[in-house]
């Protein structure tokens, strides 16, 4: 995997001592939990952060286990690719932001961790990261127990991850279930749907005319020719898909 660039930082920090402010970046939020149960372990939507970073992560981690597979003639560990991951975000110190989940069932047994994106790793039997990990982890310490059913633990999940949602603005609206298995995986979608969109009782489609005009000011076409290129589009020129409107 290429390393990251840094050749503009020292143009961009120049430029922002100069008081050139520097773009914002775009912050969502996710709640992610895993708990083991009594032969297996559940796992919601086991990735936070960066989506390209979690997505290229687990790609590249992927492979790099099956390579592993090939050369010694056996499945991975759970702890092998807990252990490729945090070797590889150790190298980039926190630049990939890929904050994971890493669960499954092995001949050891069932394993649970979280990767952190500067490497760091933990091993317990419930585990939540995301911006909504707090909530959803006052809902493992006030219910868990040892040795749950399957269904215990995917009702305890549930309700942890729709803490997350509840009480963090950027945890989504679904919530999604892995139970792992050492005979199989089963992926639930759409598990549970606390906010789904409901219908409007009403339009709301107002008539032209209904907000007063304050200021109008009309640029003609010459004006604005000498900023930008005006290209006019023939009749049998072909357009686009018209915009959906809400009427």
């Amino acid at each position: 995997m290429p390393g990251f660039d840094f050749s503009n930082h020292t143009r961009n920090a120049a430029l922002h001592a100069r008081g050139v402010p520097l773009p914002k970046a775009t912050s969502t939020g996710t709640t992610i939990v895993g708990c083991i149960f009594d032969g297996g372990v559940v796992i919601w939507c086991a990735g936070a952060g960066t989506a390209a970073d979690t997505e290229f992560t687990t790609a590249l981690i992927s492979s790099q286990l099956e390579l592993h597979s090939l050369s010694t003639g056996r499945k991975p560990r759970v702890v092998t690719c807990m252990t490729m991951l945090k070797q590889h975000l150790f190298r980039y110190q926190g630049h990939i932001g890929a904050y994971l989940v890493v669960a499954g069932v092995d001949p050891t047994g069932v394993g649970l961790f979280t990767v952190h994106a500067h490497g760091s790793t933990d091993k317990l039997p419930y585990v939540t990261m995301g911006s909504g990990s707090l909530a959803a982890m006052s809902v493992f310490e006030t219910q868990w127990k040892s040795k749950m059913t399957e269904q215990e633990a995917v009702t305890l999940a549930s309700n942890a991850i729709q803490a997350g949602i509840f009480n963090d603005l950027g945890s989504g609206s679904n919530v999604d279930v892995a139970i792992i298995t050492k005979e199989k995986t089963t992926l639930k979608r759409g598990y549970v749907k606390p906010n789904e969109r409901s219908k409007k009782q009403k339009s709301y489609v107002f008539k032209r005319g209904t907000t007063a005009v304050l200021n109008e000011k009309i640029i003609t076409r010459e004006e604005i020719s000498k900023y930008v290129t005006v290209t006019e589009l023939g009749t049998e020129t072909t357009l686009g898909e018209k915009m959906d409107l809400d009427v």
